[in-house]
């Protein structure tokens, strides 16, 4: 996921309301009521950054530090994004630059790093080393990638013992160094052992997906650019993935989700994503009819995506889901972390999702996605093993 906060493909899905403004609730026709909260901590904001992955596998993480120690940590988004762009660099020179170099990741990304590096806290890495107070990556990552494409032309016909060195310096120039040792209220750490004491296990974690293009029960990657780890995740039946994501909730955990943020009913200023149903000539009657044929292409999404409130939507299954992921028009685009559910005025249910572009909007940093809108645009989940219904782990062979 590498969606910059605010990108065009949102932008696009914002056409009632001016770019940046902030909706009054009364004005969007919904009216949400939270009825399943897990305890979260403050939204943060990625700003100019393609690192959604790492800001939502955070927020996650520090969820489940709230959850087991009563303790609210800000853990270090860009220490998990310096390490994993070392990594990424290794992976696409051995590759040939084959392979995607990009700003996104995937929700196996945090674990990763907390098993190989461990972590830390915010206050003790916040890779702003540029000029800049919030996080602005594109000069950064311009940089890294004409670097490395510069490695990549190997005029000497192999590759000399200081590249990975030139690389590190970059990365320390815009990031900072990693400190070896850090203070954080009142003890020494280093990171392995800040990450040792939060006392979470990185194997307890499972992402999970589904697909049919793979077994069911089984464990598939899921082949979108940003999974350079080559990853692998439980493929299970769509209902079966909807019905996980409801037992974390119900049982105190939040999940970490990623979607397709680019569609036209994601209307992150007014606080909802829904999946409306397509109006067509088979259900208009009379002038609405003759009205409607006249219309655009263009003018006929835009009315589409014209809400006002609860509407009707797509019936989503197992095989539309496919579809969509199989031509493109599901996209692997953001991350972000289902803290609850709620319904609207008409009983329609959602979840309440918390994202990592501040809080300048209506419910102040989070969104409400509704049940076909999470069936069909869902890439891909990651849970704690005991936030998984009994049944399903069976399947899954999970102790």
């Amino acid at each position: 996921m590498n969606k910059f906060i605010l990108s065009a493909a949102v932008a696009l899905a914002l056409p009632a309301v001016a770019f940046g403004e902030i909706v009054n609730p009364d004005s969007t026709g919904f009216q949400f009521t939270d009825v399943e909260l897990v305890k979260t901590t403050p939204v943060k904001d990625q700003n100019k950054s393609g690192t959604c992955w790492c800001f939502a596998g955070n927020s996650y993480f520090e969820d489940e530090i709230l959850r087991t120690k009563g303790k609210e940590v800000d853990l270090s988004e860009m220490f998990v994004v310096r390490q994993c762009y070392r990594d990424k660099a290794i992976k696409y020179i051995r590759m040939g630059g084959t392979i995607n170099f990009a700003q996104g990741g995937s929700g196996l990304d945090v674990p990763y790093v907390w098993k190989k590096y461990g972590a830390m806290p915010e206050e003790a890495f916040d890779g702003l080393n540029y000029g800049e107070v919030k996080h602005s990556h594109y000069e950064m990552f311009d940089v890294m990638e004409g670097y490395l494409k510069g490695v990549l032309r190997n005029g000497n016909k192999k590759l000399s013992t200081a590249w990975l060195a030139g690389f590190e310096a970059i990365l320390d120039a815009y990031f900072g160094k990693v400190p070896e040792k850090f203070k954080y209220k009142g003890k020494t750490y280093t990171p392995r052992t800040f990450a040792d004491e939060m006392g979470l296990n990185m194997d307890d974690y499972i992402p999970v997906t589904s697909w049919t293009h793979h077994p069911f029960y089984e464990m598939c990657p899921v082949e979108v650019a940003d999974n350079w780890l080559w990853g692998q995740f439980y493929n299970v039946k769509m209902e079966e993935m909807k019905e996980i994501v409801d037992y974390s909730l119900e049982n105190g955990y939040s999940v970490v989700w990623a979607a397709d943020v680019s569609e036209p009913g994601f209307k992150w200023y007014q606080g909802y994503a829904l999946l409306p149903e397509a109006k067509s000539a088979e259900n208009l009657d009379g002038s609405e009819l003759s009205r409607w044929v006249q219309l655009s292409d263009k003018d006929r999404e835009a009315e589409m995506y014209e809400i006002t409130g609860p509407t009707k939507e797509q019936t989503v299954t197992q095989e539309s889901r496919q579809i969509g992921f199989d031509n493109l028009e599901t996209t692997d685009d953001h991350a972000m972390t289902i803290v609850g559910k709620a319904v609207d005025q008409e009983g329609n249910p959602y979840y309440k999702v918390k994202n990592s572009w501040d809080t300048n909007q209506v419910y102040k940093g989070f969104i409400y996605a509704s049940e076909p809108y999470f069936l069909a645009k869902t890439i891909n989940v990651l849970v704690h093993k005991n936030a998984i219904p009994e049944e399903i782990r069976k399947k899954l062979n999970l102790d």
